[in-house]
Formats: C-alpha cells, structure tokens, sequence
C-alpha cells in the first residue's frame, strides 16, 4: 500500500490536518461504535493520527523550545499540567478494564478496547513529555507520583471510587458509558483544549501532544454518546438510573476541590507567559481575546463554559434535559 492508498482510509475526524477542533467535533460529530471498530483504529488512528506522532505524540520537527527547559514558573506550570494529566490518564486506562469486560456486543467491545489503549498512550506521551523537559527519566514515575499525590487523593481518588462503584461493583455498563461521557471525559476534554491553544505559540511539542489527544477525545465523546441514546431508546426503563448517575457525577466533580489545583497552575503559566510575551504576541487564545489580556480565573472559567457547552449538546442528542447537570466543573 502506498502512501496515497493509506491516507485514503483515514477517516476525516481522525486525520491530523482535517480533524476538527475537540469543541466542534465534539458538538457536532456523530460517530457509533459500529464505524469506530478495532479496524476504523488500526488505520484511521495508528496509521492517520498517530503518523510520525506515535512515540512521543508529537512530530520530530516540532521541538521543545530550550526555555522550556530551564527552571522557571512556566516550565513548572507545565510539569504540573501534564503530570496530572499522566495520572489522570493512567487511572482512566484502569478504569476502562471492567468496560471491554462487561461490554454487551463485539463492537462496543472493540471501541473500549481501543479507547483502553488510546487512555494509555496519553499517559505515556504526557510522563515522557516532562523527561523532554528535563526531568529525569529513571526516576519519572516516582517523581510523577509524588508531585501528583494530592491531587489524585483529593480529586482523582474520589471520581475512581464513584466510577468502580458502578461499572465492576453494581456491573452497570450503560450506567458506566454515562460517567464517562458525561461526567469523566466531559468535564476532562476542554481542559484538553485549552491546553492545545495556551501552549500553541510557546512550544509545538506540546501543542501537538495536546493536538493529538483532542482527536481522540472527539471519539470517545461522540461514540459514548450514541452507544448511550441507543441504549436509551432500547430500554427506557433504565432513563431514571441514567439519569441519577449523571447527577451524582456531577455533584461529585462540583464537591472535589480542582479549581484549587487548577488556579495554582494557571498562575504559574501567568507569570511565565509574563516572563515571555515576547514570543506570544497577539496570539489569540480564543477569537477576539488576547492570551496575554487573559487571567488564570478567566482562562479556567472559559474551560467551565466550553464543558457546559458540549455536555448540553450531547445531553440533547442522547434525548435527555440539559438542565439535569445543574453546573459542572473544569479540571485538569
């Protein structure tokens, strides 16, 4: 096969150039398990998306910039936005075992196999990007750890307890594809994308990393949400447990304290992005907004918008009220 015959079996949503970004593609895709089988995978995912990106998740020609490197708020901003997001990934990977197990058909079995391993390489590329950075690589996992030990006590451990609690505890699949859709992966992803656009103009190492996991997070968004409406539309009688798990959720992601962690961050990147308006500009962050006019409040309440956004938009599509999340909150 030859390098045109392999681009032309790469799906639209998963091609790096033509995918969309993760809030449109997000709202506006349609996608079932039936398309995104193990073989909609093998090419469209590891032969499209993951071309050239499939060690470190990003191209040879996107580099680490040398400031990056060095000790500084933004560097340190850094190491806790993807040390987190490493942890969070790698419990996300666990979590997704009892779903391959208690999957009702081959093709919801193919897709939570492949979104198992999709989790994985997130938090391969999010560990080994802070060795890029300069961490030390034949200490990184213990070092990830301890910086993270608070956050995955305080904010992780409570969401994978509610999480086990219902897919390898009660055995409840559809109820188990509701948090992830809604709860987990719906309040996760605009963090994703706003990590893709804040880190654009200072290092498209790891913009591209950012890049290539919105693409994913279209998917497990988009697929989760129709195997969901199709359950639903096949047994309505389950419409009254869906639904309290939704809620539970999202009074669970209201209660833990991530704001905390993410605001801590975000003003580190404030003050490293200070250090180097130079190389920023007038990049936009979003249309008509400057990243150098923006605040670390302002930044995490726009993740807080776009979340409501897209879960109001598959809650529609699923045939439930929006109004049934009350509010949700960003995290890392």
């Amino acid at each position: 096969m030859n390098i045109d015959d392999t681009a032309a079996t790469v799906a639209r949503e998963a091609d790096w150039d033509t995918a969309p970004g993760l809030l449109d593609g997000a709202m506006q895709l349609t996608l079932g398990p039936e398309e995104c089988d193990l073989a909609y995978w093998i090419t469209s995912v590891a032969q499209g998306t993951l071309r050239d990106r499939g060690v470190t998740g990003h191209h040879v020609d996107a580099k680490v910039p040398d400031f990056l490197k060095e000790p500084g708020p933004l560097r340190e901003a850094l190491i806790l936005e993807f040390g987190y997001r490493g942890v969070s990934e790698e419990i996300a990977t666990r979590l997704l075992a009892p779903y391959v197990e208690l999957a009702p058909g081959i093709p919801e079995m193919e897709f939570y196999a492949t979104q198992l391993l999709d989790e994985a390489r997130h938090a391969r590329v999010f560990r080994n990007h802070l060795v890029e950075l300069g961490m030390p690589a034949d200490t990184l996992l213990r070092d990830v750890e301890e910086l993270s030990a608070d956050y995955r006590r305080r904010v992780l451990q409570p969401v994978e307890d509610f999480t086990l609690d219902i897919v390898r505890d009660r055995k409840d699949f559809a109820g188990g594809v509701a948090v992830f859709a809604i709860v987990i992966e719906g309040v996760l992803a605009p963090a994703a994308e706003l990590s893709e656009r804040k880190w654009s103009p200072l290092s498209p190492a790891t913009s591209e990393i950012s890049r290539g996991t919105s693409i994913d997070e279209i998917r497990h968004l988009t697929v989760a949400s129709t195997i969901l409406k199709d359950h639903l539309a096949a047994h309505p009688e389950s419409r009254d447990r869906i639904v309290e798990v939704i809620q539970a959720g999202v009074r669970l992601w209201d209660e833990v304290p991530d704001r905390e962690f993410v605001i801590h961050r975000e003003k580190l990147f404030q003050e490293g992005m200070a250090a180097h308006a130079d190389r920023i500009g007038d990049y936009e962050i979003w249309p008509g907004v400057r990243m150098l006019d923006t605040t670390p409040d302002q930044r995490y309440d726009m993740a807080e918008r776009w979340t409501e956004q897209m879960a109001e938009v598959r809650m529609a599509y699923m045939g439930l009220p929006p109004e049934l999340l009350g509010g949700a909150a960003s995290a890392t």
